[in-house]
């Protein structure tokens, strides 16, 4: 196992990291223990290059069991909702960044076939086998800079299972030579399940309700 105590980058970011959590709300700051799990799940995505318990137990030759990781996961008390915005806070204030471009992009994760407790999850089609699988569709913010790239945001993307089975059924139809006066109209769009360029769009201003003083370089082209 490597030890996180040596690797003081780490514990230096989570310090910046505590005092931007400070700023958002005083009394939600990281405790002692708190930082040395973060450090511990730091380096354990930066050695196994995956964010996973198991992975991460393993990596730390069992000084860490899975189960205690998810505990801690669940329990710490950590103010989840703003740790994003703080670590964005930290490094903007760190390498004193002003601008940059907000790019966005998106990712599909495979996952199990047999998953059914992870939230989103839906038959996503595979360019290289032309096949399928489930997986998530993740759509991320990124802010592009001369002195760094991160993830500023981010938001699942799901399909409406209405506009999914309604094309698949529209698709039989027109194999039978069905008119598309006689086949059923396109299902109204659901908000719950906005399409990516609505969350892409809702991604950016978000930001920039967080950051107004942030110049986007698109915004002068």
């Amino acid at each position: 196992m490597i030890s996180t105590k040596k690797i003081e980058f780490v514990h230096g970011f989570l310090e910046e990291l505590d005092q931007a959590l400070r700023v958002l709300n005083p009394k939600k700051g990281l405790t002692f223990y708190q930082k040395n799990w973060l450090a511990f799940c730091l380096v354990g995505i930066w050695v196994t290059n995956s964010l996973g318990w198991s992975r991460f137990s393993r990596y730390s030759l069992g000084a860490y069991t899975a189960a205690a990781s998810c505990w801690m996961f669940r329990r710490s008390g950590i103010f989840w909702e703003a740790l994003l915005l703080a670590s964005t806070n930290a490094i903007i204030k760190k390498y004193s960044i002003t601008g940059g471009d907000l790019v966005i992009d998106d990712t599909d994760n495979p996952r199990s076939k047999s998953t059914s407790r992870i939230s989103q999850v839906y038959k996503i089609y595979d360019k290289k086998t032309g096949g399928y699988f489930m997986g998530q569709t993740i759509v991320f913010l990124v802010l592009v800079t001369d002195k760094v790239t991160i993830p500023v945001g981010f938001k699942f993307y799901q399909p409406d299972p209405k506009k999914t089975a309604w094309t698949k059924n529209d698709n039989k139809l027109k194999k039978v030579g069905t008119p598309k006066s006689k086949r059923p109209p396109v299902p109204t769009l659901d908000p719950a399940f906005p399409n990516k360029i609505k969350i892409a769009i809702h991604l950016i201003e978000k930001f920039k309700k967080k950051f107004s003083d942030f110049k986007n370089s698109s915004d002068n082209c």
